[in-house]
C-alpha cells in the first residue's frame, strides 16, 4: 500500500465528529453549521431530481451553474468572469485537490500558513511536492512579510492562502493580502486561494477576493463552496475560479477525481445563487439570520 496513506491518521474532522457523537458533546471540530438553510433551495433540488436529468452532468459543471457562479462574483465583487473561468467540483476539498494536482510537480515546494486546514499538506505530498510551513503567531495570527519572504526558495511553486482562515477564523486585512500578492508576483508563484468562508463573516466585515488585486487574476486559483454559502455542506458542491487557461488545466485533473457532481444539486445551487444570494447585496454577509431574511425577500 502507498505509505503516504498507510501511515496517515484519519482526518481530525472525522475523529472529532465521531467523538462528539459518541459522548453527546457539542461539536466544534468540523466546519458545518448548526442552523438551517433556505428551504426554497431544497425544494428546487427535489424538483430537479424528479423532473430533470439524473445522468452524468458535464465534467466542468452545468453551463447554467457556471454562468450563475460567474454572475455571482460579478454582483458581489465586480469580477469580470464568464463560464470559462469556472469548473464545478464535488466540494471545495476536491477543488483544492484538483488545483494542487494541476499546479504542483514532483520536487516543488508549496508554502502553507499554519495552523492550516488538514487537506493541504497530504495533497501537496500526493502531487510529489513538499509543504513549507509559515507559522502564524498568536494572538494576532497576522501574515508577516519577512517570514513569508524567508520561506521562498528556488523550488517554491505556489502559496496556499486561506481567507477567512480555518481554523483561526481570521479575515486577513488589505495589507496582508498585498503581502501575499507582492511576494507571489516578485517570485512568479501561483496562489491557490481557499476562500470557502467568503460569505460567512462577522461584524459587517468585507471580504476581498485575492484575484482582484493587481497582477493576481492570472496567477490565482480559487476554491469556493455552495455548501458553506447555503449551510448545505453535505451536498458537496464547490468550484474552481481561475483564468480560462488555468481553469482548463485544473478541470483536466478534476475529470479523473470525481468527474462530475449531482445535476439536481447543481440546479438547486443555480436557484440559490440567482435568488437567495442576489438578495444579499443589500443584506451584507451571509449570517444565518440574514440568509433566512434574504431568502424571504
Amino acid at each position: 500500500m502507498n505509505p503516504l496513506y498507510e501511515n496517515m491518521k484519519v482526518s481530525v474532522f472525522e475523529r472529532m465528529s465521531l467523538a462528539a457523537a459518541k459522548h453527546g458533546a457539542v461539536n466544534l471540530g468540523q466546519g458545518f453549521p448548526d442552523f438551517g438553510w433556505p428551504d426554497e433551495i431544497l425544494d428546487e433540488a427535489a424538483r430537479a431530481l424528479k423532473e430533470t436529468s439524473n445522468q452524468y452532468a458535464p465534467s466542468s459543471g452545468l453551463p447554467q451553474l457556471r454562468q450563475a457562479i460567474a454572475d455571482h462574483y460579478g454582483r458581489h465583487f465586480a469580477q469580470q468572469l464568464d463560464p470559462d473561468h469556472v469548473c464545478v467540483t464535488s466540494g471545495a476539498t476536491e477543488a483544492l485537490g484538483a488545483m494542487i494536482l494541476s499546479t504542483v510537480e514532483p520536487g516543488d515546494e508549496v508554502i502553507i500558513f499554519t495552523p492550516a486546514y488538514d487537506s493541504y499538506a497530504p495533497m501537496i505530498r500526493r502531487a510529489g511536492g513538499k509543504p513549507r510551513e509559515v507559522a502564524l503567531q498568536p494572538p494576532g495570527w497576522k501574515i508577516d512579510r519577512g517570514a513569508l519572504r524567508a520561506a521562498v526558495t528556488s523550488k517554491t511553486r505556489a502559496i496556499i492562502f486561506n481567507n477567512p482562515q480555518n481554523p483561526t477564523g481570521r479575515l486577513f486585512g488589505p495589507d496582508e493580502l498585498q503581502i501575499v500578492a507582492d511576494i507571489a508576483i516578485e517570485h512568479d508563484l501561483m496562489v491557490i486561494s481557499d476562500e470557502v468562508w467568503e460569505h460567512v463573516l462577522l461584524h459587517d466585515e468585507r471580504f476581498t477576493p485575492l484575484a482582484t488585486l493587481s497582477g493576481m487574476a492570472e496567477r490565482t486559483l480559487k476554491a469556493g463552496s455552495a455548501g458553506k454559502i447555503f449551510s448545505l455542506t453535505g451536498w458537496k458542491v464547490g468550484w474552481i475560479i481561475a483564468s480560462p487557461e488555468n481553469a482548463a488545466v485544473a478541470a483536466r485533473a478534476h475529470q479523473f477525481l470525481t468527474f462530475s457532481t449531482a445535476p439536481n444539486l447543481q440546479s438547486a445551487v443555480v436557484f440559490g445563487l440567482q435568488g437567495v444570494m442576489r438578495g444579499l447585496s443589500p443584506c451584507g454577509s451571509a449570517s444565518p439570520e440574514r440568509l433566512r431574511g434574504c431568502a424571504r425577500d
